[in-house]
Parts: C-alpha cells; sequence; structure tokens
C-alpha cells in the first residue's frame, strides 16, 4: 500500500503523524499537570508541596505521576475535615453520658445520690420538687430561692426580721384553760 505512494506523500504523511503524536503528547502532558495541580491543591494548603508536586510530574511526566501518587497526601482536605467532626462528635458523645466527679463511674440524669461513692450530685427544690444542679442558688422552674442562699433584694431590718422568733401573742382576759378543767378534790369521790 505504501510502496505506491511518491516519496513525497510519505514524508507529509510521516510529518502528519509526527505532528499528530508530538500535539498528543503535549495535550497529554498539560492535561497531567493541570490534574496534578487540582489534586495537590484538593489535598493540602503547602505551596512548597504544590510546587515539588507540579516539579515532579512536569519534569518526569508519566513516571512523575506514578511517583506523585506514590507520595502524595493520602486524604483530601474535605476528607480529613469530615474525619475530624466525626471524632468531635464521637468525643462529644462520650463526653454527653455523665460522669460521678467523686468516683468517675457512670450515672443516671435523675440520681441525686451516686450509689458507688456517695457523693452528692443533684439537690431537690423545696417547693417543686424539681432536681437542680448543686451551684445553683434559685430554682429555675418555678423560681424559689434555695434556703440558705444570700439574698441580695433585702434589707438589713427585712433579714433581722425573718430572722427573730415571732413574739408571743398576749394572753387572752378570762378564765385559763386550767380553770376549766375541775380539779379531783372540787368533783368529789365518785
Amino acid at each position: 500500500m505504501f510502496a505506491d505512494l511518491a516519496p513525497e506523500t510519505l514524508r507529509t504523511l510521516a510529518m502528519l503523524a509526527t505532528a499528530w503524536a508530538v500535539a498528543f503528547g503535549v495535550a497529554l502532558w498539560l492535561a497531567t499537570l493541570v490534574w496534578t495541580w487540582r489534586d495537590i491543591r484538593a489535598r493540602t494548603r503547602d505551596p512548597l508541596l504544590r510546587l515539588l508536586a507540579l516539579l515532579v510530574v512536569a519534569v518526569l511526566f508519566l513516571p512523575g505521576v506514578a511517583v506523585y501518587w506514590l507520595l502524595r497526601p493520602p486524604l483530601t482536605l474535605e476528607e480529613e475535615y469530615r474525619r475530624a467532626l466525626e471524632e468531635e462528635a464521637l468525643l462529644q458523645a462520650l463526653d454527653e453520658t455523665r460522669r460521678c466527679p467523686g468516683c468517675a463511674r457512670r450515672i443516671e440524669p435523675d440520681w441525686i445520690v451516686c450509689p458507688h461513692c456517695h457523693t452528692k450530685l443533684r439537690k431537690v427544690c423545696h417547693h417543686c420538687q424539681r432536681l437542680l444542679e448543686l451551684p445553683w442558688n434559685l430554682c429555675p422552674y418555678c423560681g424559689t430561692p434555695v434556703p440558705g442562699m444570700r439574698r441580695e433584694d433585702l434589707s438589713l431590718d427585712e433579714i433581722l426580721e425573718s430572722a427573730s422568733p415571732p413574739e408571743a401573742e398576749p394572753a387572752p382576759e378570762g378564765p385559763s384553760p386550767e380553770d376549766a378543767i375541775p380539779s379531783a378534790s372540787e368533783t368529789g369521790p365518785s
């Protein structure tokens, strides 16, 4: 087939095939550079690593892509972020399980005292009987101050009034209860 063609035509076909092969090679080289740039940009923020990855692929071409595949970071930045979020969610779930401050054993949210070490965990509101955290000085459910809490809204006179015992009322005039009960000598023998 090629024997009947003129040498000039063969030379032109060879030049076209060579030009096509060179154009394909250059396009493939540029495509690997663009792919490497996009891939390394998704995997690291370090500008030096980005530049080194591009240089390896630019100088070594296809073997450079193989070297890059071996040396590139295993996870993209998005994958690392998702993994960090998952780990944080797991750690938060572990932290949400309540632990006794005395013995670090698991406790239930409605326990008042740890059954293992007897550490006081919560207190009860004297008005509505709901559970309160130990540092709370006011019940958030009914607004009742916890007994023993220092009240800022009272004056000194009001504090002294509430602390002093109530004064005894004067005895009523008239017969005393002792007078109403007859004694054994007044009733006589039965």
